[in-house]
């Protein structure tokens, strides 16, 4: 009787064991390595409390996260606007749920050169990531100023293609003349002396771009339940960051950069790429018009924002958590 009594306990604890495995949901996030990613990176850090269990992975560059969607590797994504339309564009299934960051570009110079202003870019060499944002701004900057640009010479503007980890290095060693940047790389480049603001490129129909979360369609529509817990999740990770500036400063120097940039790093890469929730089809529509303006991303057919932006997951949460 005894026996029959332990192997029941024993059988009873397998059970509750493995019920508890099954209520920690997996969600499969992609991100990347900026500051104003790191509310995102947070997710991982409170999502046991959540009820969930997020498995973060980082990638280079927005379009290696769609990437990863496309080959069903990913549930959610953190991406700039223009990798999410660019990925929905070439068929991810995909919908933007989220805005989690503003801003995040400036256009920085060598001091010894005196730039001012975009029309002193002619004649000069600017670095920028092929494909990021900062190439949508950059362009939409110059065709605005009535200049030309290609990575070819004979236009007003050379453009030379670097990774974002490149850009700074090529700035320091005076391969390139500016660079339009990301954070908090453009803030380094300014607080180590060898780089000098330009200006923040937000005088584009664009605005200050919005960062975009993207879920994949069958976790929004096929795994509903744990979604929710998710886009809760963020919003209370969002909300921490927002109302607790050291623990966002923590967090980001010490596990996303590993102490590798200071604490004016962090302020001044911030104050240009504040955190946040929202996003609109309007948004995400006019970074698409720009998009096709330019050549960026080359859509062989663009997206319809207002088909794919789905805010009422994020609605619902910041509503659950009293957040206006």
């Amino acid at each position: 009787m005894k026996l029959k009594s332990i192997g029941k306990s024993v059988a009873l604890a397998a059970l509750v064991l493995a019920g508890g495995a099954q209520a920690q949901d997996v969600v499969r996030l992609g991100n990347l390595k900026f500051a104003h990613y790191g509310a995102v990176s947070y997710i991982k850090e409170i999502a046991p409390k959540c009820g969930i269990k997020v498995e973060e992975r980082v990638f280079a560059k927005g379009l290696d996260v769609m990437s990863a969607v496309l080959a069903g590797e990913l549930d959610v994504g953190a991406t700039a606007s223009e990798a999410a339309i660019s990925g929905r564009a070439g068929g991810a299934p995909i919908y933007a749920v989220a805005g989690f960051a503003k801003g995040g570009a400036r256009l920085v110079g060598r001091p010894d050169l005196n730039i001012k202003s975009i029309k002193d870019l002619k004649g000069k060499k600017v670095g920028v990531t092929r494909g990021g944002i900062q190439e949508v701004l950059l362009l939409a900057e110059l065709q605005q100023a009535g200049l030309t640009a290609s990575d070819q010479p004979g236009k007003d503007v050379q453009l030379v293609l670097l990774a974002y980890a490149d850009l700074n290095q090529a700035l320091l060693g005076k391969h390139i003349d500016a660079m339009m940047q990301s954070e908090p790389q453009s803030s380094q480049a300014i607080n180590k002396g060898y780089g000098v603001e330009i200006m923040k490129p937000y005088n584009t129909p664009i605005g200050e771009p919005i960062r975009t979360m993207v879920m994949t369609e069958k976790f929004y529509k096929e795994r509903r339940p744990v979604a929710e817990k998710f886009m809760r999740c963020f919003v209370e990770a969002t909300k921490t960051f927002i109302d607790q500036p050291a623990t966002a400063e923590k967090h980001v120097r010490e596990n996303v950069f590993k102490g590798q940039i200071t604490a004016d790093d962090f302020q001044d890469a911030i104050g240009n790429s504040p955190y946040s929730y929202d996003i609109t089809p309007e948004h995400i529509q006019v970074t698409t018009d720009i998009m096709v303006k330019t050549g960026v991303g080359r859509m062989a057919k663009p997206p319809v924002a207002k088909d794919w932006v789905k805010t009422d997951l994020l609605e619902q949460a910041k509503k659950s958590l009293g957040v206006k």
